[in-house]
């Protein structure tokens, strides 16, 4: 058998790189073999979209033979243990963190590893019950470490809260000693379930080892019947589930196909929504009508997963340059602070919302037969793509209650993941009140979700995922490096000026 040239280029660059380990070539020639095969068809006008760079389909692959992130419930697996895995129900803390550690190792997703590591606290809290702190810890560190070490992925996500758990204040130290990038940490904060003095520490935290990162519970509890999940970096979904795929507009691709604001309001916008729209029915149904992914897992036949307990998600990206474009700012003027910027911007969500909403969703119960939509994602090659609805680096409100109040009229339209990040100064450290405030003072005005780390931190945020500055280094300097997320946030970094972001409090 034989392959064309450009293809065995693709693959032998794979295989000489000097900048991978095994695992991560193991990973790209995978994906280089699946992108050769292409069973999903599209349309003339879907391409045009493409191939001007206004749809993005995330890299998610060509034949998708397993759903883009995976939340099985991992509280049932600490209740029955799984017969697939020949692992009995846990009776102690030892066998309830490495039979999930040997679970991990079989949960799939885009990047075939676990997005989702659970609702650690309340999973973990019923077996350190007779234990002291000291016999809990440093089983807790190994089990990080174990986390950062084999899964290896900034994308990896658990959560804790909204309740204040022994286990949760025992999972905050240790990430602070530890100190890893994987996994990142949600605290689902409700100001009427959650004790200051736990937000406090968590506040601590998070300016220590930048974990965690704060949801607004009350605004997430009722997304989705049943439990809901923060996966990967910041993306809200059905436990015992998750999403098929994300697939978004690039609105800055967009503008530049547009004569007008009318004509990008009233033909190619709704002409690019509808066709992303036709293609993500197109994976969902290749998804669960040919590739047997729910016929086959174990974690369907044992109940961690549901197929009905899954949607996709529809993403937008680059606001910050659409805006730009359509309105032909020069520098004294950007969305993010311009009146009329900011107004365009909400009739674009709002256009995108209606129709979205209107839109028959295939095999997607549990969100009403729709789509959920999403403002997060950012890629290191998509330079001039600012994530999501985010103001654009350098483009800051001087105050930073007025940036708040601008992200937070935008988080409305969005229920499966929108964020923003700010880093802060190293002496908030000393006054987490302060910051705890803040936090309140957003969520009062219905935005989702916060996260904060230290300026000076070598664990940051890119898009939403944790990495390491000294990680992104190494690979700069043609180092490999262990978790494959530095790849990306090293470019992100430098692509989106990230260093840059203005400092707070």
């Amino acid at each position: 058998m034989s392959v064309d040239k450009s293809t065995e280029k693709e693959y032998l660059d794979i295989i000489t790189a000097s900048n991978l380990t095994y695992k991560q070539k193991l990973l790209h020639l995978a994906q280089a073999a699946e992108n050769n095969c292409n069973p999903i068809k599209t349309t003339k006008e879907f391409d045009k979209f493409f191939a001007a760079r206004g749809l993005d389909d995330m890299t998610e692959g060509k034949a998708p033979y397993r759903p883009r992130y995976i939340c099985p419930n991992y509280g049932l697996f600490a209740e029955q243990g799984s017969e697939f895995l020949r692992l009995d129900k846990p009776e102690t803390l030892d066998d309830l963190l490495w039979g999930l550690a040997m679970l991990y190792d079989n949960v799939p997703s885009v990047t075939s590893r676990p997005v989702y590591c659970g609702q650690l606290d309340k999973i973990i809290d019923p077996f350190i019950t007779d234990m002291d702190d000291d016999e809990v810890l440093p089983r807790l560190h190994r089990f990080l470490n174990y986390i950062d070490r084999t899964v290896a992925s900034g994308y990896c996500h658990a959560n804790i809260g909204p309740e204040d758990t022994r286990a949760g204040r025992l999972l905050l130290q240790a990430m602070i000693d530890t100190q890893n990038a994987c996994p990142n940490l949600t605290m689902k904060y409700d100001p009427n379930i959650t004790p200051d003095d736990f937000m406090i520490l968590c506040i601590e935290a998070a300016m220590k080892c930048a974990n965690p990162a704060f949801a607004n519970h009350p605004m997430h509890v009722n997304t989705y019947p049943g439990d809901y999940t923060v996966v990967s970096c910041y993306n809200v979904l059905p436990l015992g589930g998750g999403a098929y795929s994300l697939d978004r507009l690039l609105l800055p691709g967009l503008a530049r196909m547009s004569s007008s604001v009318d004509d990008f309001m009233n033909n190619i916008l709704p002409s690019a929504t509808a066709e992303l729209c036709n293609y993500m029915n197109d994976r969902i149904r290749f998804e669960v009508e040919q590739s047997h992914f729910f016929d086959s897992s174990f974690l369907v036949k044992e109940g961690l997963l549901s197929r009905d307990r899954f949607t996709a998600m529809f993403g937008v990206a680059g606001m910050s340059e659409c805006i730009k474009e359509l309105l032909h700012f020069d520098d004294d003027r950007a969305y993010g602070t311009d009146p009329e910027g900011n107004e365009l911007a909400q009739q674009i969500c709002q256009k995108i919302y209606d129709q979205v909403n209107e839109f028959d969703a295939v095999y997607s119960e549990v969100a009403g037969g729709r789509f959920t939509l999403h403002a997060q994602a950012g890629f290191a090659d998509q330079v001039g793509i600012t994530p999501g609805v985010r103001i654009k680096v350098g483009d800051e409100p001087e105050v930073f209650y007025d940036h708040i109040r601008q992200c937070a009229s935008m988080h409305k339209y969005f229920n499966a993941g929108v964020s923003d990040i700010f880093p802060v100064e190293p002496t908030a450290e000393k006054n987490p009140e302060a910051i705890l405030d803040v936090i309140k003072g957003a969520f009062a005005i219905d935005d989702k979700y916060l996260s904060f780390y230290s300026s000076d931190s070598d664990l940051v945020r890119i898009t939403g995922f944790l990495v390491k500055r000294s990680e992104m280094e190494k690979y700069a300097r043609g180092e490999a490096v262990l978790a494959d997320t530095s790849h990306d946030g090293e470019g992100n970094w430098r692509a989106n000026d990230l260093a840059d972001r203005k400092v707070r409090l």
